[in-house]
This record gives C-alpha cells, sequence and structure tokens, in this order.
C-alpha cells in the first residue's frame, strides 16, 4: 500500500527494518511484494528484500526519496515444523520459567533477589520431580506392579504375559518387573536432556554483538575462551559498559547469552529425574525387605544405596540454589565437571539400584498400590509451601515502589508459579487416571470394582477438585461478561464524538463500542488470574488434607455420611476424573493436529510467541528461547548496517515484533543507538509486559529506553485487545512516545475516499493507517544525516544467492 504521506527526500541513506508480530507473516506480505530475497540468515530466521532493493547500497541515489524496507521473518523459530508441536506438553515448564521473570523491580536488596530466583528455580526443579513421578506411577505402579500382578488385568493384555506373577517367570517377581519398567521413565529424562541440549544449539547459541564501536580497520583482539585461556576470536574487544542508569536490564551483553546457567540446570534436572526413578525402586525394595527382616549383603547394599541417594540430592539441591545468571557480561565458562558428572552419576546410581530391586525375593508379592507413592504428597505439600513463600519475598519486594499498574501488586511470578504447578498436577494426574481406567477394564479405579486398586488417592482428590475450582470461576466471569456489556453502552458516546456523528448509525456504534469493551478485557487478566491462583493453592491443600485424614478416595470417603453428601463426593470424583483425563487428551490432540496442520502449528505457536520470549533461566527442559536467537540478530544487523553505510535506520515492530526491536535496540552501542529510531505498533510493551515483567519492562526501563533511543512513536487503537500505549511521557526536547490514539475503522460510514464499510482492524494491518507512514517520516527527520564513510564492502551477504522466496 502506497504511503499515505510522503517520506523524506534528505539525510542520506535509510533503512526500514521491519518486525512482525505473533503469528508470523511472509516476506511477501511485510514488503508488499511477491518477490523477495533473502540477504542474511537461514531457513529458521532470515533478512530479507525485495529483489530491486537487493543493491540498495551500491546505487543510494535510486532510494533517495524513501527507506529500503527490510523485513526479518522469525515465525519458524517457534512454529516452523510439526515436531514442535510436541513443545505442548513442556507447558508447565514453560510457565515456571515465566514466573523467574515476573519480580518486582528493586535496587539494593541482593538478598532478597537471590532467594526470589532460588525459590522458583526449587519449583521448577518439584515439576521435573511430578513429570518423572508421573512416568513413574504409569510404568511402575499401575502396570509392572498393580496389572501385572493381578491374574484378571495381565491376562486380558497379551503383551504383559511374560511378567505376569501367574506364570511363576523369571520377570514375574515384582522387583524385576519394576527394574525393567523403570527403563520408561529413564528413557523420559533422558529424552528431555537431548531436547534441550540440541534446541540450545539452535536457539540459544547466538552471541550478542560487540565491539562495533571500534576502529574498522583495527585489528581484532584475542577473546577468552571457555576454558579461560585466550585464543584468536574474529570479534573485536567488547566495547566499555554504558552507565548502569544507561544500562538496563535488557541491555546488558550476557542476558541473551545464558549457556552456563542453562548446562548447569539441565545437569541438575536430568540428575533429579533419574534420582526419582532410583528413589521409588529403592522405596519398594526397602519396603518388603523391612517387613520381611532381610540381612545380610542385600540389606547392606540398600542402605548404602539410600545413603547415595540423600547425598546425591543434596548435591543437586545445592546446584539448583547457587547463584544464578551473570548477565553483566559475557559469561562463556562451561562447568564441564559438573554438567557431565551429575547426571551419568545419578544414572550409575539408578543402574546399581535397579540391580539391588531386582535381587531375588521369591517371597516378595505385589498387593494395592506401590509402595512409596506418598510422593505425590510430599511434591504438593513442597510446591504450596515454595509459593507461600515467594509470594512473602515478592511483597517485600514490592513494598517500597508501589506501581498501581504493576499486574497482582507484585503477585505475578507467585501466581504464575502456582498456574505451573497446576498445569503440572493436570497433565500428571490426567496421565495416571486414563492409564488407569484404561487397564482397570469396566471397574472405577479406586472403588476396590476392578483387578488393580488404581493410582495413588491423592490424585483422586486432586481430581475432584476442578469441577469445584471452575464453578469458583463462573462469578468472575459473570461479572467480567456483564461489565464488558455495560462499558460497551458506557463507549457509544464516546465513538459518536470521536467520529463527530450527529446522527449515528445505533449498529455501527454498537459494533465499534463493544469491539472497543472486548478488547479491555486484557486489562482483567490480572484478577482472573489472581482468583485461580488462589484457588487453585486452597483446593490443593484441602485435596492432600482429604486424601491424608480419609486414607481413600472422594467417592468411599463419605460413605457414611448424608446421601446428598455421598453422591456430591461421588459425582465430583467421577466429573473430575473424566475433566482431568480430558484435559490431558486435548493436549495430545491439539499437539498431534499441529504436527500434521501448518495452520494450527501457527496458531500453537502465538502461544510460544508470549512465553518462550525469555531466557531459560529457571527451567531447562522449557522450550528455547527465541529471543536469544531474534535479538541478536536484529542487534547484529543494525550494527552492521548502520556501520558500514553511516545511514539512518528505522526498526519498526508490530506486536511482538516491537518487543524484540526494543530488546535489540536495548543491546546496541551508544554509538549506533545513536542512529538508530524505534517505531512501535498494537505493542504490548506497556499493556502486557509493563505491568508483568516490571523489572525489566517497568515505567522506569521504558523512560530510559526514551531517553537513549534518538527517536521512538508509538501507534495503538482503542479496539487492540494486544497493543496499547506505553505511556512514556515527553522529556526536555523528546516528544511523547505515544502518538494519537488511531481511529478504527479508519471511517464510520460510507465515504468518497472509503466507498465501502471499513473493517474494524483491532490488533491487524497498522501499516494501513495514514498514520503510520506520517510517524515512520518525522522519526526520520529527526534522526542525524547518513555519516560519510569509506565503503569496504557494503553489499549484504547473499544468505540464499539470490534465490527468490517469493
Amino acid at each position: 500500500m502506497s504511503p499515505a504521506t510522503p517520506d523524506p527526500e534528505n539525510g542520506g541513506a535509510a533503512l526500514e527494518l521491519l518486525v512482525h508480530g505473533v503469528g508470523g507473516a511472509t516476506p511477501a506480505d511485510m514488503l508488499d511484494d511477491p518477490r523477495t530475497v533473502r540477504v542474511t540468515g537461514d531457513r529458521t530466521a532470515a533478512v530479507f528484500r525485495r529483489r530491486d532493493d537487493v543493491d540498495a547500497e551500491e546505487h543510494p541515489e535510486r532510494h533517495a526519496e524513501g527507506p529500503v524496507p527490510e523485513a526479518y521473518c522469525w515465525s519458524n523459530l517457534t512454529s516452523g515444523n510439526g515436531t514442535r508441536a510436541l513443545w505442548l506438553l513442556l507447558l508447565p515448564f514453560m510457565v515456571a520459567n515465566l514466573a523467574h521473570w515476573m519480580r518486582p523491580p528493586t535496587e539494593g536488596r541482593p538478598r532478597l533477589l537471590r532467594l526470589y530466583g532460588v525459590l522458583v528455580r526449587l519449583v521448577a526443579l518439584t515439576l521435573t520431580v511430578l513429570l518423572t513421578a508421573a512416568a513413574c506411577e504409569v510404568a511402575l505402579d499401575l502396570t509392572a506392579w498393580q496389572c501385572a500382578g493381578s491374574a484378571g488385568c495381565a491376562g486380558q493384555r497379551s503383551w504383559l504375559g511374560f511378567l505376569s506373577a501367574e506364570r511363576a517367570g523369571w520377570w514375574s517377581q515384582p522387583g524385576r518387573r519394576l527394574a525393567l519398567a523403570a527403563l520408561v521413565p529413564a528413557a523420559l529424562v533422558g529424552l528431555l536432556w537431548y531436547l534441550s541440549n540440541r534446541t540450545w544449539s539452535a536457539y540459544e547459541a547466538q552471541r550478542p554483538p560487540t565491539g562495533y564501536d571500534a576502529d574498522p580497520d583495527a585489528e581484532p583482539a584475542p577473546a577468552p575462551s571457555a576454558d579461560g585461556d585466550t585464543e584468536a576470536a574474529d570479534t573485536t574487544t567488547p566495547a566499555p559498559a554504558t552507565p548502569v542508569e544507561l544500562r538496563p536490564a535488557l541491555g546488558r551483553p550476557g542476558f541473551w547469552y545464558g549457556r552456563r546457567l542453562v548446562a548447569r540446570l539441565r545437569a541438575a534436572h536430568t540428575a533429579a529425574g533419574f534420582l526419582t526413578v532410583a528413589t521409588v525402586l529403592a522405596a519398594a525394595a526397602a519396603a518388603h525387605d523391612h517387613r520381611s527382616g532381610a540381612g545380610g549383603a542385600q540389606e547392606l547394599l540398600g542402605r548404602l544405596l539410600h545413603i547415595a541417594l540423600g547425598v546425591l540430592a543434596c548435591v543437586v539441591l545445592w546446584v539448583v540454589c547457587r547463584r544464578g545468571r551473570s548477565e553483566h557480561r559475557l559469561d562463556l565458562r562451561i562447568e564441564r565437571a559438573l554438567v557431565s558428572w551429575l547426571p551419568a552419576t545419578a544414572l550409575l546410581l539408578l543402574a546399581l539400584t535397579a540391580v539391588h530391586t531386582g535381587w531375588s525375593r521369591p517371597d516378595w508379592t505385589s498387593t494395592g498400590t506401590l509402595p512409596g507413592t506418598g510422593l505425590f504428597g510430599g511434591l504438593t505439600l513442597a510446591q504450596g509451601g515454595l509459593v507461600v513463600a515467594l509470594a512473602a519475598v515478592a511483597l517485600l519486594l514490592h513494598s517500597p515502589r508501589r506501581d498501581p499498574r504493576t499486574a497482582l501488586y507484585g503477585l505475578g511470578g507467585p501466581a504464575t508459579a502456582m498456574l505451573a504447578c497446576a498445569l503440572g498436577g493436570v497433565m500428571s494426574g490426567g496421565v495416571a487416571q486414563r492409564v488407569a481406567d484404561w487397564l482397570d477394564g469396566a471397574g472405577t479405579p479406586g472403588t476396590g470394582d476392578g483387578p488393580i486398586t488404581g493410582p495413588p488417592v491423592l490424585l483422586s482428590w486432586q481430581a475432584s477438585v476442578i469441577p469445584v475450582l471452575l464453578l469458583l470461576l463462573l462469578a468472575p466471569s459473570a461479572l467480567l461478561v456483564a461489565r464488558t456489556v455495560l462499558a460497551g453502552r458506557r463507549l457509544r458516546p464516546v465513538v459518536d464524538a470521536a467520529y463527530r456523528q450527529t446522527n449515528p448509525d445505533r449498529l455501527r456504534t454498537d459494533q465499534i463500542a463493544a469491539s472497543r469493551a472486548r478488547a479491555a478485557l486484557t486489562d482483567s487478566a490480572p484478577v482472573l488470574i489472581g482468583v485461580v491462583s488462589g484457588a487453585t493453592l486452597l483446593l490443593g491443600a484441602a485435596s492432600v488434607a482429604g486424601a491424608w485424614a480419609s486414607g481413600n478416595v472422594p467417592g468411599r470417603a463419605f460413605d457414611g455420611a448424608h446421601p446428598a453428601v455421598a453422591s456430591v463426593a461421588t459425582a465430583a470424583q467421577s466429573l473430575g476424573s473424566w475433566m482431568i483425563g480430558f484435559g490431558f487428551l486435548l493436549f495430545v490432540t491439539l499437539g498431534r493436529r499441529a504436527y500434521k496442520d501448518r495452520s494450527a502449528r501457527r496458531t500453537i505457536g502465538i502461544l510460544w510467541d508470549v512465553g518462550t520470549f525469555w531466557p531459560r533461566a529457571a527451567h531447562p527442559f522449557a522450550p528455547p528461547c527465541y529471543a536469544e536467537r531474534a535479538v541478536p540478530d536484529l542487534s547484529w544487523r543494525m550494527s552492521s548496517w548502520t556501520r558500514q553505510t553511516g545511514g539512518r535506520l528505522v526498526i519498526s515492530g508490530h506486536s511482538q515484533g516491537s518487543v524484540l526491536a526494543a530488546a535489540a535496540v536495548w543491546q546496541l552501542p551508544p554509538a549506533t543507538r545513536g542512529r538508530v529510531a524505534l517505531l512501535t505498533y498494537g505493542s504490548p510493551l506497556e499493556r502486557l509486559y509493563g505491568r508483568w515483567f516490571p523489572a525489566y519492562f517497568g515505567p522506569e526501563a521504558l523512560r530510559g529506553l526514551h531517553r537513549t533511543v534518538h527517536g521512538w512513536s508509538n501507534l495503538y487503537r482503542a479496539t487492540d485487545p494486544i497493543g496499547g500505549p506505553v505511556r512514556v511521557p515527553a522529556e526536555g526536547d523528546r516528544p511523547d512516545v505515544d502518538r494519537p490514539e488511531l481511529l478504527d475503522p479508519v471511517a464510520y460510514g460510507r465515504t468518497r475516499e472509503h466507498p465501502l464499510p471499513e473493517p474494524i482492524l483491532g490488533h491487524s494491518d497498522y501499516q494501513a493507517d495514514p498514520a503510520f507512514a506520517a510517524a515512520r517520516a518525522a522519526l526520520l527527520d529527526r534522526l542525524p544525516p547518513a555519516l560519510p564513510r569509506q565503503r569496504h564492502n557494503t553489499r549484504p551477504a547473499q544468505g540464499s544467492s539470490g534465490r527468490s522466496s517469493g
């Protein structure tokens, strides 16, 4: 679409770097030309130009009327091939990782900051243990212990015949069945380690730019290697850091390069997973040996294994509780001994435990549930205690500077951590419930009318509180719906006044007002999340108390109560079991559909666009952080172009692209930042990130960005449910960042310029508004003229050898 206002015709070379938002966009759509060429990058993320603009640096006279447009496409980082749809199963890990970045801003309280990070990492560790325990429940308890030990269950499944206790084969002893079944959760832990290691290499191994302010003809200085020695490097000596007040967290050299912490946490979580499997095996064998009074080498080995498990568990906790990220410098060191030996030692200990459990015990029989299933109750209590402690620390951090815009008064991190625990419980409980229903045939697990006993009682109680939670959510949901309807009615005169309508069309006004009211629902998200988190914490505590007090499933725990109470308890258990299983099946179905359907894969990718923006600082098995690839890409591109041409640059980002653009600008050296302007539209920088991540996108950080960048303009609409104003006021000679609110739709009714009804665009198509071209032109006019430079190699690298991607 042609710009509504002319672009500046002076100032020399200019570049407009476009960054798309959630859901992705094609280069052809971004550049409004089907003939596009990849000028740098790869199939995962790349910069594209129109074919006619490839040699723009060599012929600047051809582009005197406006900036050369470039499109940075990063959608394949989150919604590329079908296997990435399986990341949906890592949702609890991703949510726990978000809690790390939601801490309130503070200064001069390092101990509280460190305690906050430690508590979040411990919550993340419990999720790894919970996932492994769920796999142990399915493979060891329900399958190897209960079903293979029951003639009725094993007889209906031929694939369990060689494990059946009725056949009295070599594998029929419970210990050997458990040792064999332990391969399943151990393989799951190994798979998570492999995926974490592989995705780090593909996504998070990009170093931030350094040394662009150095003399371009100077020889590169040696840089320290990961081992502490010096070696020849292809980068120049890093530029000195800017003052602290000009260098917020997202601008620190090591913020987007957390290699050391991810490697350390990956080793600790992998070891924790192996230790969980070994603990389940050791607990089962110890329970039998204690009852039978076994002695000799068998008992001695069991005690030594328990001591070793405890010692290694303490080592894992020490590793997790150590100091977190090193953001002030590029941390290239890797603790090789720890990373290599900790998981290997845990795996060796697991193997020894499996051998000990498989020791011949002819008198061992499997009845009831597997000993040691109280692990779920301990995990639930630990998670609740950690979340409460995290909330106390967050309140202490938030108290000195109370910003009314901060979500949940600084409790966004603890609330999100509670949601991560709830998601982990739903997924682990859903797997156990569905497998138990399948193995129990026509019976109901936990009621004693089938061939197996069923999963632990606590899982049935946790499933039973899900209908109660949904009932509790009906009241705030109904309140929000009613408030939205009333807000739409109150906005009618506002809409008529905005379009200067003296004789308004009531239907058209209602459509626009309703769109504005629905868009405002985003600001009510903290209320819903707070209600869900608080209710989940209380109901989780109630389920633990009920399970431990009664020792039975809810349907049996109230057998002697009033018939109405007993009926409600039975209905809650049945409905909850169905719902928790349905939730897990929904995850699997969405993942399978996204694996086959690219459009569905892009929809799921939108979740990751928001959730995986942050580095893996709490959970190493979370989906990879695409920003650790995208932010260095954008920083390198802006630095290299301004250094080669001395020209002006406007980086314009839509939606999530505006967050990437701001993060990349923060990473630029001061000399480069002085030649860059920022244009954001449909931006969640303040509305979502500023409220939920105040330590990194709070008011002070955004005002600091306004002071350090040469120019910044933000466009927004009242009908946009995602973007909004950034609320950065004018300062000195710098105008307000927020430009006047854009009308949406552009025209109220039919006009000569708009003979057909204009649609309500909401979050999309900001570039079609005439205000976009005007804002870009104003930013370019504010930038200083291009610097005369001797260009050694101004032509961009041809990443695709001139091939068209259009």
